[in-house]
């Protein structure tokens, strides 16, 4: 069964994806506002997303990077995505959607035709749901789902299999709540998206050294996740110590990634696997953290900085930097050092 599985080489799995379609080149165009050149009428029929050297006339595919312009020349694709610049390739019989940005609209085009499943305003019986609870309409809330005290849970929103969803955590509209996740002290915007696994809202990492060891300090602020953020699998955010964890609307984390208690975090910032945030950094806007970089404490990172993987970062970077290495430092002097390196060992 794999292996038959495996030959078809397609996207989009009905047994786990929803499905949604055929539309035609019309639709495809006025749902994304792209432009279209080559041979497709606007009566011909697409079904669904395919890669280059598996699709059909009846599939949609994409290409934005030169390494694969020999599979573009020779696709059987119906439809391609591209950019301007490789427009002169799409073979004969094939239309190009064009765009400047075209992962962008790829994006867009694969959503259409798989978008999210729709959200099934159900409870499942054996969820616990506790007192003085809003639930606002078209919510789902999976089996074993533990839902506390006082919750609001706004329109449209999904807790997933054996969630739990602490006293008094405010979640707006829209958001979706993994399986296993944990949630409290916590207040949600809308479109939060938490992936399975995700702890939010737990302790902080605050103790003091006592005569018989280690005390730990209360941990009284909140975790506050603004508009359309998304939390990937197995990933923590810890509540603030005296003021609360933020995190900027739009953000992206990824799994496994830890963030201390009262950091804040600036819009659409980029989080990467395994990257760690120590306590009360502060991180402005549109800023790049690659994977396994690790930042320590009360520091402060400038808007639009770029921290590359495994960077141990030390103290502040300005606004635009980009840094590498441990201590961190900028990319030319970094890649300096390791010519410089490079030539002494050859001696």
């Amino acid at each position: 069964m794999v292996a038959d599985a495996q030959k078809t080489q397609l996207p989009g799995d009905s047994r786990f994806f929803t499905r949604a379609g055929p539309f035609s080149l019309d639709e495809l165009v006025k749902a994304t506002g792209a432009e279209a050149t080559g041979p497709a009428g606007g009566g011909t029929l697409f079904e669904g997303v395919a890669p280059l050297h598996a699709a059909g006339p009846q599939h949609v595919s994409f290409c934005d990077n030169r390494r694969y312009l020999p599979l573009l020349e020779k696709t059987g694709a119906g439809l391609v995505v591209l950019g301007p610049a490789f427009v002169d390739k799409v073979p004969e019989g094939c239309t190009a959607l064009v765009s400047r940005e075209p992962y962008l609209l790829w994006s867009r085009v694969a959503r259409l035709f798989h978008p999210l499943p729709p959200v099934q305003a159900k409870r499942h019986p054996t969820a616990v749901i506790g007192q003085d609870v809003t639930i606002g309409e078209r919510v789902e809330i999976g089996p074993f789902a533990v839902i506390g005290d006082g919750v609001s849970l706004g329109d449209g929103c999904v807790v997933g299999a054996h969630a739990s969803v602490g006293d008094h955590v405010v979640i707006g509209a829209g958001c979706r709540i993994g399986a296993h996740v944990s949630l409290s002290h916590a207040l949600l915007g809308e479109r939060v998206v938490l992936y399975p696994g995700a702890r939010i809202g737990q302790d902080g990492f605050g103790f003091a050294v006592g005569p018989e060891g280690f005390e730990t300090v209360p941990q009284l602020g909140r975790v506050v996740l603004g508009d359309g953020v998304e939390v990937g699998a197995n990933s923590t955010i810890d509540r603030g110590s005296m003021r609360d964890t933020v995190i900027g609307a739009g953000t992206r984390i990824d799994n496994l990634v830890q963030i201390g208690h009262n950091a804040q975090l600036g819009r659409c910032c980029i989080v990467v696997s395994q990257a760690g945030v120590s306590g009360s950094t502060v991180i402005e806007d549109f800023v790049t953290i690659a994977a396994q970089a690790g930042l320590i404490g009360h520091i402060h990172i400038g808007r639009k900085a770029r921290i590359g993987a495994q960077c141990g970062v030390m103290n502040d970077v300005e606004a635009g930097a980009d840094v590498i290495g441990s201590p961190a430092m900028p990319f030319r002097e970094f890649f300096r050092n390791v010519a410089t390196l490079r030539k002494l060992s050859r001696k």
